[in-house]
C-alpha cells in the first residue's frame, strides 16, 4: 500500500485524501494538509514511484487510481479526494471508476486530456546531477540549478533527494518510460455525479475554456474556480488562498 502521512484528527467531517503531482510527495503538502486538517483527518499519500512508496514497473492512471482505492478501502471510505496535476488525473480516474469511494472531488489545475508538452527535461536534469559527493541538500542545489530552466523548481525537486543514500526518491527510469501515459488520460466511459471542484491557477494554461466540454460530460456537477495570481503550482504559490478556497468549498458543499 502507498506510504501515507496523516494530519488533523478524526471528526464527523469526512477524511480528506491528498494525491500529489509528478515529482512530488506527501511532504510537499504538509502546510496545506495541516491547515485543511483543522476540523478533519487528512491523509496525504506518496504516489507509486515517488517518496517512500514502493517502486513499480508501471505508472498508468488505472494503476494510480487502484493505489488510491486501496488506501481508501483500508480507511473504510468513502473520503473526500484532492489531487493536483498527475494526482488530479489519478483522482479523476478513481472517481470515474470507483465513485463509491469518493464523496467530493477537488481537482487542482489539470484536465482529463492529453497534453502535448513533456516533463522529460526534469528527469534528464535530475539524472545529470552527480550525487556521489553530496553531504546535504544544499550541495546539490547549484548542480541542479545548472540543469533546470526554472530556479523555483529546484527546492521542490530537492525534497525528493535522499541525501543519506545519495539517490532520488523517484523511479526516474519508469517515469521516463511511462511519460506518454502520464501526459495523457485514458478513454473512460464512466461518470462521477458527486460534487467536483476544478480549481485552476489564473496564470496557468493547463485548464483552458475548451476543456470544460470534456470535463462536464464526465463530471456533470463540476464547478470551476480560478485562484488569482497563481500558476500551475497554485497550492505552493498561493497556499493561504488555496486553503481558503478548497476548505471553504468543502465546508459549503
Amino acid at each position: 500500500m502507498l506510504n501515507i502521512v496523516e494530519h488533523g484528527t478524526a471528526t464527523d467531517a469526512p477524511a480528506l485524501l491528498i494525491a500529489h503531482g509528478l515529482y512530488g510527495s506527501a511532504r510537499n503538502w504538509g502546510v496545506i494538509a495541516k491547515r485543511l486538517g483543522e476540523g478533519r483527518r487528512v491523509i496525504a499519500v506518496d504516489m507509486r514511484n515517488h517518496g517512500m512508496s514502493d517502486w513499480q514497473d508501471t505508472h498508468s492512471y488505472p494503476d494510480l487510481a487502484a493505489d488510491l482505492a486501496e488506501v481508501i478501502e483500508a480507511e473504510d471510505g468513502p473520503v473526500d479526494v484532492l489531487g493536483h496535476s498527475m494526482g488530479g488525473k489519478a483522482a479523476m480516474m478513481l472517481a470515474l471508476t470507483r465513485g463509491n469511494l469518493v464523496n467530493r472531488l477537488i481537482v487542482a489545475d489539470i484536465a482529463p486530456v492529453t497534453y502535448d508538452h513533456s516533463q522529460m527535461p526534469y528527469i534528464e536534469a535530475m539524472k545529470a546531477v552527480d550525487l556521489s559527493g553530496i553531504e546535504r541538500r544544499s550541495d546539490a542545489a547549484p548542480l541542479l540549478e545548472a540543469e533546470v530552466d526554472d530556479p523555483a523548481l529546484v527546492p521542490f525537486f530537492l525534497q525528493s533527494l535522499d541525501v543519506a543514500e545519495r539517490r532520488w526518491r523517484l523511479n526516474l527510469d519508469v517515469l521516463a518510460r511511462e511519460m506518454p501515459r502520464i501526459m495523457s488520460f485514458p478513454d473512460v466511459s464512466g461518470q462521477f455525479d458527486g460534487p467536483a471542484l476544478f480549481l485552476s491557477g489564473e496564470k496557468s494554461d493547463y485548464v483552458r475554456p475548451e476543456h470544460r466540454e470534456v470535463i462536464k460530460p464526465l463530471f456533470p456537477n463540476a464547478r470551476f474556480m480560478t485562484l488569482k495570481g497563481a500558476g500551475h503550482w497554485l497550492h505552493a504559490e498561493e497556499p493561504r488562498a488555496f486553503v481558503d478556497v478548497a476548505g471553504g468549498w468543502l465546508e459549503r458543499v
